[in-house]
């Protein structure tokens, strides 16, 4: 006699995916923590008109105003998932916890300033010397505090799921 066998069923789970989503809601909260360093330091939007002047090939002081603003909400929104893809693979490696979660942030400040440092910022023309070490600075502290919000919202995120 012939048994039936059921068919495969699918089980995958949906934290990762629901984790990703955490991490655009986490990249939109930290982008909206960093606007306010960013109004209160010297050079502080500078980093998002250097990505549009860029993208324009115009002077930081001369890019569109709306251009810097969308490169700078889109970056920071998906800076979110691109840190949980970090977590992920920390994980991985060291398994759930504190210790993955700290290591996927602390490697994801040297890529979020090396990439503005060492890519954006250099293809940026006529600023003087002075003012390029100023907006570095800026943008170290800046990513920051990106991070300070964004990785203990995709912890508590990823603890819930």
């Amino acid at each position: 006699m012939l048994q039936s066998v059921p068919p495969p069923q699918a089980s995958a789970s949906l934290s990762v995916p629901l984790l990703f989503v955490v991490g655009l809601v986490g990249g939109v909260l930290a982008t909206l923590a960093m606007d306010r360093v960013m109004d209160r330091i010297d050079e502080g939007w500078t980093p998002p008109n250097i990505a549009s002047g860029v993208l324009t090939e115009k002077h930081p002081d001369r890019a569109p105003e709306r251009l810097a603003s969308v490169v700078h909400y889109v970056a920071g929104m998906l800076s979110g998932p691109l840190f949980v893809w970090m977590l992920l693979a920390a994980e991985g490696v060291l398994g759930p916890g504190l210790l993955a979660t700290a290591l996927a942030g602390v490697a994801m400040y040297p890529l979020m300033v090396g990439f503005f440092a060492l890519v954006v910022l250099p293809r940026s023309r006529g600023l003087p010397k002075q003012r390029i070490e100023a907006i570095r600075r800026a943008w170290a502290i800046e990513a920051a505090v990106y991070l300070v919000v964004l990785v203990p919202v995709v912890a508590i995120g990823a603890s819930l799921l």
